[in-house]
């Protein structure tokens, strides 16, 4: 038995610190977050018993959290005894498992040599195939001229997958098809994964677009003893061919488990494949073995010697605290009995809020959340280091939220619920595209592949409600500021088109006409008028709008969606 965890440092932040934080205060450990300058008033810094300011222990700003010495000098002066790296890259850093090891703190991960195995993608797959387990054929492309660029290519066969060996999560991930600039293809990853990993070894490996992403989640502790905790399907990954080469565009933006239209003996396959690379790798704690399904063929692509930001959907289907058993294993406990002996029930469904949008190459957009709330629905869990009032940094990631219920249609249900309900006002997001592939009749089915968001994403990323939500919208904007018996407000829509409206009320305060741009609105009946909602009917259709203003900037959220209006004029007459 190792030392116990009494005082843990969570070197990340936001969502990863907040997660990790929760689980920690309830086994009575106090707990150290770290911050620098543009954090300093985030939610998990005020969660955590102590904090420490890494601006004065490192002088590489933002990313003073990927600053190993920097870290394990915080943990020293909070008089931590042990360091959890959170779900991020520096769980897969083994040069910072290795300080934390010289620096006698226990380490809430595998052993630095496992780490830096599984960090490289081709060392892993030669891990994977050593242990019987099929791999996906993969050349590395380093040094080569454009002409044997073009080769290689044509010799896997296109559309080909141009990958950084190092890293994971979908950066440094682009595919390229038969007449796409290959070459700079090659050369933008090759600088992504540099910048983000210190590593630019590039190597392509064939994209199977009918193909599946599934993981297994795998823990194993200090005795030899691994156990599987089942699958979960990451199939819906933002469209390789539409994310604009963005570097923080993020992985899987739906994840759910069990896995749909999975066959039993399949399922036995991978989850005895996944264990198989964990022990060839002599792996300790929780990690997550991904592979590529097609028909009844599975591929290893990669091993994450962390958790993943979807561990919860795990959690809602097996009643289990993976962080809590992350915390087991590093003091040298065995796995609990019911990790060894569990069994999936129900389904939950997990998306990734991103404050990215969809319709221009889903850009992140880094700016302050004016409003962030998701209504307390049943079966709904939510994850986020973000608040009302949160300034967004580099990361574009807001939520991940979960819905969980007895069956898959139900779950669907309720996070398209969730995500119809929520009220997210600044930054544009991925919430529509969301509803809209949760919505599709092929993930109804269960039967999306790797191209389900690439093959569909210009009738997924259209915004709910359109021209004829944001007329509503602005009607019920002005409607929400009359003061006077009668006038008009013009309003910036979020096509950067003027919307005027013009109204009249009687001397009782009914309203009696309203026109849009000139046009009356038929068969318009207005009902209640505050000024945080207003009650529209529409040829016997009545919604409710609900309206918040901060400054000339005015929020509009309905069950036809939301809409952003600038307010650029009002007139009232006497």
């Amino acid at each position: 038995m190792r030392p116990s965890i009494t005082r843990l440092l969570v070197a990340n932040r936001g969502e990863s610190a907040r997660r990790i934080f929760r689980t920690a205060r309830e086994l009575g450990i106090a707990t150290v977050a770290v911050f620098t300058e543009v954090d300093r008033d985030a939610p998990f810094v005020g969660e955590a018993d102590e904090a420490v300011a890494l601006d004065r222990l490192s002088d590489r700003g933002p990313a003073a959290y990927l600053d190993a010495a920097a870290l394990v000098e915080a943990a020293r002066r909070a008089g931590a005894n042990a360091v959890h790296p959170g779900f991020g890259l520096l769980a897969e850093d083994a040069g910072f498992a290795w300080r934390c090891a010289e620096a006698g703190l226990i380490y809430v991960g595998p052993s630095p040599e496992a780490i830096a195995t599984l960090a490289s993608k081709l060392e892993s797959k030669t891990l994977a195939a050593e242990a019987g387990v099929p791999v996906l054929s993969a050349e590395e492309v380093d040094g080569y001229p454009p002409g044997k660029l073009e080769a290689a290519a044509e010799v896997l066969g296109w559309p080909v997958a141009v990958k950084a060996s190092a890293g994971g999560g979908g950066r440094a991930m682009r595919v390229v098809g038969e007449g796409d600039d290959l070459v700079g293809v090659v050369e933008a990853v090759r600088r992504e994964a540099t910048a983000a990993f210190g590593d630019g070894t590039v190597f392509f490996e064939p994209w199977l677009e009918d193909a599946r992403h599934i993981d297994v989640q795998v823990f194993a502790d200090g005795s030899g003893r691994a156990v599987h905790l089942f699958e979960r399907d990451s199939t819906v990954v933002y469209g390789h061919r539409h994310s604009g080469g963005h570097s923080r565009t993020p992985g899987p933006v739906i994840v759910e488990a069990p896995a749909p239209k999975l066959a039993q003996p399949l399922r036995e396959r991978l989850v005895a494949a996944a264990l198989a690379v964990a022990e060839a790798a002599g792996y300790v704690g929780a990690g997550t073995v991904e592979f590529l399904v097609s028909g009844e063929q599975l591929w290893f692509v990669e091993m994450n010697s962390r958790l993943e930001m979807a561990h919860p959907v795990t959690e809602a289907i097996l009643g289990l605290d993976l962080v809590d058993m992350q915390l087991a294993v590093a003091e040298g406990r065995p796995l609990p009995v019911e990790a060894r002996h569990c069994s999936p029930s129900g389904h939950a469904i997990g998306v990734r809020l991103c404050a990215s949008d969809p319709v221009d190459g889903f850009r992140p957009h880094s700016e302050r959340l004016r409003r962030f709330e998701v209504d307390p629905l049943p079966g709904i869990r939510v994850e986020t280091g973000l608040v009302s009032g949160s300034r967004i940094g580099d990361d574009p990631g807001l939520a991940t939220i979960v819905a969980s219920a007895p069956t898959r249609a139900e779950a669907v249900r309720r996070m398209v619920r969730a995500l119809e309900s929520l009220r997210v006002h600044g930054p544009r997001t991925n919430r529509d595209l969301l509803i809209a592939a949760l919505s599709h009749p092929e993930f109804g089915a269960g039967t999306v592949d790797a191209g389900f968001l690439d093959r569909h994403h210009a009738a997924l990323a259209v915004p709910r409600g359109g021209t004829a939500a944001q007329r509503l919208h602005a009607v019920a904007a002005a409607l929400a500021g009359v003061t006077g018996p009668a006038g008009s407000a013009t309003f910036t829509s979020p096509t950067g088109e003027w919307v005027e409206v013009a109204y009249r009320q009687d001397a009782s305060g009914m309203v009696t006409a309203v026109t849009v741009d000139g046009s009356p609105i038929p068969d318009l009946r207005v009902g209640g008028i505050t000024a945080q909602a207003v009650d529209l009917e529409v040829e016997g259709l009545r919604r409710r709008v609900a309206v918040a203003r901060d400054g000339d900037v005015v929020d509009c959220d309905s069950p036809l969606g939301h809409t952003e209006l600038v307010l650029r004029k009002v007139c009232y007459e006497a």
